[in-house]
């Protein structure tokens, strides 16, 4: 490995030498627009990213400046990070769905002298603060659609223009990249990551070029990645796998990056593209296998006993696989029958027929989940990682799979338990440090290793099982500990449960708040002919209440007697990450939901049966309203 990044010292050398090797006989990169793909070999990639930099550099973007990045995952993200990096920038991607305040807190802590942003959306977030914010030369938007009327704004300028100064300034100049691009060196920081921010503001974790070509060599090495291999990017770009793969993983192996055209032709650009492998959150998996349960619950007899046949054989092949156990020769024909009338055809209509490998990570998913997709034939798999560690560091080898645990460490990587059951690990994958944080930045170290905040074990076949938050760790009134993301992640495997938090510090027992699935609750209630007209509304029935029971108990037969439920309330709102219940990566933030929702999570300790509230709703067009409700407390 150490021969390859001396090679390659930066990410932008790593382009280069990918221009140099495979020009126009490789695709680099696919974008699909109107329904079409367009592609881009490795010579366009380099060649907008040349024109790119060489724009910045004639807005006199200089060595070690940061640029803020507000943009979807679409090329133009790759190329204006990739023309930052080449000159020595560091980058910041900040959430496309962040108000206008979110904005101006984190681009005023790197004082940025570019902002690149989506479209007219972001640029009027920016021009709400402008006054904030007297430091940033220019702003550049990518989409000029509803822009017209900004054309003599000064302070803007479209993605085009960008390139057109770009290819001016080239002119009579034209290794001026090139000679930028060889004053990298591996330890100059590349990127800049916001933390989730669940226990308040979110730092600023920097990444080196020498961090993110480390993940990237392990992750090429763990599975094989080849040239040309289709990743497919659905993730924020402000999130961290994004980040490792797109500017990573993808550069150092040859990969092709694919650009869906909208969030709601994912499942349909899956199967134009085939790609061979994922990494996406928990959610998106949550929020498939709730669609893919409703719908067979409302297919006709005949399909949906023999989808539930077919669920039943492929949970029994994937726990004796696990276990070793030898398949006998009935069971395996049967298994591949209804392979060929189950799996494969539900598989390929998910967009999923072609993966060799999916993986979930970011929030803890129930195993359930896990099983339920393995059980219709898909690889789909537990992994771990942090931001700080440079992503995703721990995966399950294929050939031993376990429904509850992370699997084990990439190679280059060590992992260890600390005396307090803290992972640690230790790699040339970690973090640089925080920015502007020294005295956080060493506290997130011990003798060399990453503290990861997260309490966990090793089993005996050298897997590791992640608890929970240390900090979220929960000990009830006798002093008995638990993780709330157990029991978290194992509600929200129901349909007909989008979110649930639980409660239950220094407690005599365990309750929950719980938001409902709008959607399918949704649908459940109009093929009952159950009226409603809000969330709220739907959320109050009493025949929604008595389904969310059913699905709590469900829950609480596989649960430990010290982990069941007695209460819960279905929350008369969704939390929400504009309002900083949620992270802007969907994580709760924890503490501050528990702070704004006490007198309800009182209520439900003093026996009452149920709680009149007052609260704050914000609507889709931005307005808050106040409203005042009943709230019932229901006992499981």
């Amino acid at each position: 490995m150490q021969k390859h990044m001396d090679s390659y010292n930066t990410l932008p050398q790593i382009l280069a030498g990918n221009f140099s090797t495979y020009g126009d006989t490789k695709t680099a990169i696919r974008d699909k627009a109107y329904g079409i793909w367009q592609k881009y070999s490795w010579t366009d990639y380099y060649r907008y990213m040349e024109k790119t930099a060489a724009g910045f550099a004639a807005l006199k973007l200089k060595r070690g400046d940061a640029v803020c990045l507000i943009v979807e995952n679409h090329p133009e993200w790759l190329f204006s990070a990739a023309a930052a990096h080449a000159l020595g920038a560091t980058t910041l991607n900040l959430f496309t769905s962040s108000v206008a305040e979110e904005l101006s807190t984190s681009i005023i802590r790197i004082h940025c002298p570019i902002v690149v942003v989506q479209d007219q959306e972001q640029a009027d977030k920016l021009l709400e603060i402008k006054d904030k914010v007297p430091f940033i030369r220019k702003v550049v938007y990518i989409d000029p659609t509803g822009m017209t009327s900004y054309e003599n704004d000064p302070w803007l300028m479209s993605y085009a223009q960008l390139l057109e100064n770009g290819e001016k300034y080239l002119q009579g100049n034209e290794n001026f990249i090139a000679e930028e691009i060889n004053k990298g060196r591996p330890d100059d920081i590349a990127v800049m990551i916001q933390t989730s921010g669940t226990t308040g503001i979110p730092k600023l974790a920097m990444l080196s070029h020498r961090n993110l070509i480390s993940i990237a060599l392990q992750w090429t090495e763990a599975n094989n990645i080849q040239p040309a291999e289709n990743w497919i990017s659905i993730s924020p770009p402000a999130w961290i796998v994004d980040q490792m793969w797109c500017l990573g993983i993808a550069l150092q192996s040859a990969m092709t990056i694919n650009f869906p055209e909208t969030a709601e032709t994912v499942l349909e650009d899956f199967r134009d593209i085939g790609p061979s492998i994922i990494i996406t959150s928990s959610r998106f998996w949550e929020d498939m296998a709730s669609s893919i349960r409703v719908k067979i619950s409302d297919a006709g007899w005949l399909k949906r006993n023999l989808f539930y046949l077919a669920e039943s054989v492929g949970k029994t092949v994937v726990e004796k696989t696990a276990k070793k156990i030898k398949i006998n020769f009935s069971l395996n024909v049967l298994y591949k029958l209804m392979s060929f009338l189950v799996y494969r055809p539900l598989l390929d209509r998910l967009g999923c027929s072609h993966f060799r490998s999916a993986f979930t990570g970011g929030h803890p998913i129930s195993p359930d989940v896990i099983l339920f997709f393995r059980a219709i034939g898909l690889n789909l798999k537990q992994c771990y990682g942090l931001t700080e560690a440079g992503g995703i560091f721990q995966i399950q080898p294929d050939n031993e799979v376990k429904l509850e645990t992370v699997g084990k460490p990439l190679p280059q990587t060590e992992v260890k338990i600390a005396d307090d059951q803290e992972v640690l690990v230790k790699s040339l994958a970690n973090f640089s440090g925080y920015y502007n944080d020294y005295e956080t930045t060493q506290n997130a170290f011990l003798d060399g290793w990453l503290k990861t905040g997260d309490a966990g074990y090793i089993d005996v076949d050298g897997h590791l099982l992640i608890i929970g938050r240390k900090e979220d760790i929960i000990r009830n009134k006798s002093g008995e500990a638990f993780s709330p993301d157990f029991i978290e992640t194992r509600l929200k495997f129901s349909p007909y449960i989008k979110e649930a938090v639980i409660f239950g510090e220094s407690r005599p027992f365990i309750t929950a708040m719980i938001n409902i699935d709008l959607g399918n609750v949704g649908n459940w209630a109009e093929e009952r002919m159950i009226p409603y007209t809000t969330y709220m509304d739907l959320a109050q029935q009493p025949a929604v209440e008595e389904l969310i029971l059913k699905e709590v108990r469900k829950v609480n037969e596989q649960l430990p007697n010290l982990m069941k439920l007695k209460t819960f309330i279905l929350l008369y709102k969704l939390l929400d990450a504009d309002e900083e219940e949620l992270t802007r990566t969907g994580k709760v933030r924890r503490r501050f939901v528990y702070g704004l929702y006490i007198k309800i999570i009182e209520a439900m300790y003093h026996n009452e049966k149920n709680v009149r509230v007052q609260g704050k709703v914000r609507y889709r067009d931005g307005r808050i309203g106040e409203i005042e409700t009943t709230v019932n407390i229901i006992q499981v």
